[in-house]
């Protein structure tokens, strides 16, 4: 037996020593919390994201090539839906009943995979009240769970992913899920998955949206969807301050990612360079754990070109940003190194 062999078979009982352990070398990237931040493969990590909502809806070589300009960038996660009925095309990955829909599952299976790889965490967003041709995705709450339920168990064994099990939870529409729903949704991943993060994204950042959405919710974290409008983004360092202060007081200490905050060719205001700088340094200054480049299609255009994270049929993300935003994504993690970490206790 020569040498070569000989390490095959010793590097093979490893793998096999290692699985029976629990731990699979070859998903090895993981995420975490350790009190108001997150962390990779328990190192603390300052979160910079990036809206991909759409990326199932194309094939694996081209999301390689979208994931490899992100971490050269200075990307370390990117937010994608499971459920993205848009534009004529219901990229979903779950039957009405919640069980799973190929190939958008072993997509997203894939997707995973790549980002391993590459050091990348995934925020997996589930849409309650979600159509495609105006017949709901998932029509009942109990669909809704066993599709909860089907990511859970179909993705247990990757760490690089946490859950958004329902996006703008508490506006009052068919996004609508309450606090006690949350609970049961966030029991049937626990159940299954005990060490999974999950959150659900909404508005409310005062003591009383807190105490429902840390208490009677169980999230792990707070993901807030902040103010799209002029002024705005000075004030998010502040706000961000306060709600780590409430926390503070209340005894419970959590993360703040600021999942989805303002993004261009959105409603009246059209923020600049500026604005998403201030906000993104706001953001970490402030003692956020993380902040997103988020980024949608132009509601100003008949087609709604471009069309960017929304409909990645057009092409690459990045061929698909306006001068504004390749300046800012040339720059972004740049500036964010030069920012130092706020705390709780500032």
């Amino acid at each position: 037996m020569n040498f070569i062999n000989k390490i095959f078979i010793v590097g093979s009982m490893m793998s096999v020593l290692f699985c029976a352990l629990g731990f699979n070398p070859c998903y090895a990237t993981t995420f975490g919390v350790d009190g108001a931040k997150f962390t990779i493969n328990g190192k603390p990590q300052f979160m910079l994201g990036i809206s991909y909502y759409s990326a199932l809806g194309i094939d694996a070589k081209a999301t390689h090539a979208d994931i490899d300009q992100m971490r050269k960038l200075g990307f370390n996660w990117m937010r994608v839906w499971a459920l993205w009925p848009a534009f004529g095309e219901d990229i979903t990955v779950f039957k009405s009943d919640g069980s799973p829909m190929q190939p958008y599952m072993n997509r997203l299976k894939e997707l995973l995979q790549y980002c391993n790889k590459r050091g990348m965490i995934v925020d997996i967003t589930m849409a309650h009240g979600a159509t495609f041709n105006d017949q709901p995705c998932l029509p009942t709450f109990e669909d809704y769970l066993n599709a909860i339920r089907t990511l859970a168990t179909e993705l247990k064994k990757y760490r690089n992913w946490y859950l958004d099990m329902a996006n703008e939870h508490d506006i009052r529409d068919a996004r609508y899920v309450s606090y006690v729903e949350l609970r049961k949704l966030r029991d049937a991943v626990k159940q299954i998955d005990p060490k999974r993060i999950v959150t659900a994204s909404g508005g409310g950042m005062d003591e009383a949206s807190l105490q429902k959405a840390l208490v009677t919710a169980g999230l792990d974290f707070i993901a807030p969807h902040l103010p799209r409008q002029a002024g705005s983004a000075e004030q998010t360092e502040s706000v961000t301050r306060n709600c780590l202060s409430v926390m503070s007081k209340m005894g419970h200490v959590v993360p703040i990612l600021y999942q989805e905050p303002f993004r261009r060719d959105y409603g009246n205001w059209q923020p600049g360079l500026h604005d998403f700088l201030t906000d993104a340094t706001g953001a970490k200054s402030g003692g956020a754990a993380g902040w997103c480049f988020h980024n949608g299609s132009n509601e100003h255009a008949k087609d709604e070109r471009p069309r960017r994270s929304f409909d990645l049929r057009d092409g690459p993300l990045f061929s698909q940003l306006d001068s504004v935003e390749k300046n800012l994504v040339n720059q972004l993690a740049g500036k964010l190194a030069s920012i130092p970490w706020g705390s709780p206790e500032k």
